[in-house]
């Protein structure tokens, strides 16, 4: 069961930042994904190829799928605030604006949830993880730079990621309430499959993907990334973080990304890192001990 305190241990830690790398990697995908493909096609063959490859390991675990239109009732839930309406408002916001950007609008994703978690009165208001969102969220905005470019339609792309990130905060309220005992990957597995056949139905009927042109080799290695690391284990991680750590903690997996997409670009391609980067890391850094409180309560007792 999720701690009472909302404080994560050092293995949850440990999993969002491997589940950082994986959601990470999601906006690059996007981006070479969608010189190709439109934007709801790209979701659905996302969705669909990663039930796909869990599929056979539901299978080696023995675990059954549900047995009625109750027991699927959770999982379209999940699905449709977790998949369907995030991921489609994201990827049409990135023809609008730039990854970069679009990773910084997904970081209000713990602002939201915090925000909706106190709402419906699921969590007490407590100031030290609100002040940590709002630092973490100056943090990525630090790390990153806004970003800014003059491109015709930019202030919807801009609402529409917001809009992804607002439906983010809603799934996590409907995981804490409707996933407490199914295993992190039947969970992964079905909320996938339900979420395939109502993108198939979108997609079908807004972009007829069956009239398009077979995408080049680099599309399919993109989407084929997509869905088997930042869809597929993603998400086996993701559940795994719900059902030890809680819902709302799992979401400041969206402060970790910038960090780790600017470490992978410094590791792997060998970019230089700036000073303003390595500022906006250290206020994100600060900002998660601040939310997760065992620091501070370590310096009051030392005071």
């Amino acid at each position: 069961m999720p701690p009472s305190d909302n404080r994560i241990d050092a293995r949850d830690w440990s999993l969002l930042a491997v589940l950082s790398i994986l959601w990470g990697g999601s906006f690059f995908f996007n981006g070479a994904a969608l010189r190709e493909l439109p934007p709801l096609t790209l979701v659905f063959l996302r969705v669909a190829l990663g039930a796909v490859m869990l599929l056979p390991l539901l299978r080696m675990q023995g675990i059954g799928l549900p047995k009625d239109a109750m027991g699927w009732t959770p999982f379209v839930v999940i699905g449709l605030l977790n998949n369907v309406i995030p991921f489609s408002l994201i990827v049409i916001g990135q023809t609008f604006i730039p990854s970069g950007l679009a990773s910084i609008l997904n970081a209000t994703t713990p602002m939201f949830t915090v925000v909706v978690m106190i709402a419906v009165g699921e969590e007490a208001l407590q100031m030290r993880r609100l002040a940590g969102v709002w630092l973490g969220l100056a943090g990525v905005i630090l790390l990153r730079g806004w970003g800014f470019e003059t491109r015709p339609g930019q202030g919807l792309g801009i609402l529409l990621c917001l809009g992804g990130a607002l439906s983010y905060g809603f799934a996590a309220l409907a995981a804490r309430r409707l996933l407490k005992d199914t295993a992190p990957l039947g969970t992964a597995t079905f909320q996938l499959m339900a979420s395939a056949v109502m993108m198939a139905v979108v997609a079908g009927v807004v972009e007829q993907p069956w009239q398009l042109p077979v995408p080049r080799l680099a599309t399919w290695l993109a989407v084929l990334g997509l869905a088997a690391l930042s869809t597929a284990l993603a998400y086996i991680v993701f559940f795994q973080i719900v059902r030890r750590s809680g819902a709302s903690n799992v979401m400041l997996v969206t402060l970790l990304i910038p960090v780790t997409a600017i470490l992978l670009g410094w590791l792997v391609l060998g970019e230089p890192i700036s000073m303003r980067e390595i500022a906006g890391a250290i206020v994100i850094g600060s900002a998660l001990l601040v939310i997760d409180g065992r620091a501070l309560g370590l310096l009051r007792r030392s005071a």
